[in-house]
């Protein structure tokens, strides 16, 4: 268990320190309001003692901001001139308990025990919710020999903290074998955040990753957590990570092998622990060779690869993902499941999908509003042609 100890008494700051040590519990201090807030917003702790009456900024201005931040740690707030009124606002402002000075031992040791099942509750709160949010990752559908030899690659690979690459052409479900990635991994109940680094300009994308402080720049109104400081504790997801810019690998190659970053406009490193996975389309030898892409940057991000072929090199799949859309779509809009003929399957197994799973569930979704009960060859003939793509 993490605590950190925010009181301007070096006396008080070091006293707690050795109590909580004592029980074995990981502690760090910081003497003013300020320096305390910063370490709060930077790394995640179970337990936040803080003193009221401090310079720079009070307790409570520290309650309100990490409040205010959504931090996740109970806050217990201590102070030497406590009356009940001053316990019930610390209470509603949404401390965890309020402890007067001067400081007993035993209720120290009992709050620390009740503070961190509370933190504990919390979290699984948060994580519920989410799961609720998100009922699920879609399956990967299929039983080519393909796609059996990347399911077994996800199960031997989530369970480590190995950096993944994902390659393959437009549409064929990289985005899915990273999330399958963090949902058989350990950081399952931490965030996923993913980042399309072809969608971002090349001058915001240091930004979007690594956060700004306000100030920084003409538009940077407030301070901004980048995608690293969202994924801490969890999983990102760099999609399409060979349009990034050469400026943002540096950046990004310093994060991989320190598990450190600096926002802009700041000269402030923030620890993070963050499993990277990325994915591409593109070849990245090749785009090495071009110079447009960091050879030692591809050798941090590719520990382990993994090739997801395209919907030609496994049109085995077709019958069975057309038979999943179908029922998904169904679920979805509300539309009324088909029946499709075999000849029909047979019939979609003879065009190229250049667009590959996308593309295949599109065409499904056109069939199933303009088609027959159940789709038949002339209607994947009618419908599924290339005026309609």
């Amino acid at each position: 268990m993490k605590i950190l100890i925010i009181d301007d008494e070096k006396a008080i700051r070091l006293a707690l320190k050795d109590i909580l040590e004592d029980e074995g519990y990981e502690v760090e201090l910081a003497e003013d309001g300020k320096k305390g807030v910063e370490m709060a917003l930077a790394t995640p702790y179970d337990i936040i003692f803080c003193d009221i009456k401090m310079p720079v900024m009070d307790g409570h201005e520290v309650l309100e901001r990490l409040v205010k931040e959504g931090v996740e740690s109970a806050i217990v707030m201590i102070s030497g001139h406590a009356d009940i009124d001053s316990a019930v606002g610390c209470i509603k402002a949404g401390a965890y308990d309020f402890i007067s000075k001067p400081l007993d031992l035993n209720r120290i040791l009992i709050t620390v025990k009740n503070a961190s099942t509370h933190t504990d509750v919390v979290k699984e709160n948060k994580t519920l919710k989410k799961k609720i949010a998100n009922p699920g990752v879609q399956e990967i559908v299929g039983n080519s020999p393909a796609i059996l030899e990347i399911k077994e690659m996800i199960d031997k690979v989530a369970p480590t903290d190995a950096r993944v690459l994902v390659t393959g052409s437009n549409g064929t479900g990289k985005e899915l074998v990273a999330r399958w990635l963090h949902e058989k991994s350990p950081r399952a109940a931490m965030p996923f955040i993913e980042v399309n680094c072809a969608a971002i300009p090349s001058e915001l994308i240091e930004s979007e990753l690594f956060g700004h402080e306000k100030g920084a720049f003409t538009s940077a109104i407030k301070q901004h957590k980048g995608k690293f400081e969202q994924a801490d504790g969890g999983t990102l997801f760099l999609d399409e990570v060979g349009d990034m810019s050469l400026s943002a690998q540096a950046k990004v190659l310093r994060v991989l092998q320190e598990n450190k970053l600096t926002r802009v406009g700041s000269d402030k490193d923030i620890n993070v622990n963050v499993r990277v996975i990325a994915a591409t389309n593109k070849n990245i030898p090749d785009e090495i060779e071009k110079g447009n892409f960091r050879e030692d940057l591809y050798h941090r991000l590719s520990v382990i690869v993994i090739r997801v072929p395209s919907l030609s090199d496994r049109k085995e799949d077709i019958p069975l993902l057309t038979k999943y859309f179908i029922d998904q779509i169904s679920k979805e809009s509300g539309m009324r499941p088909r029946n499709i003929d075999k000849a029909a399957l047979d019939e979609l197994k003879t065009y190229p999908w250049t667009g590959n799973i996308r593309e295949l569930r599109n065409v499904v979704e056109r069939l199933m509003i303009l088609g027959g009960n159940p789709i038949s060859k002339k209607d994947v003939v009618n419908f599924a042609s290339a005026k309609f793509r």
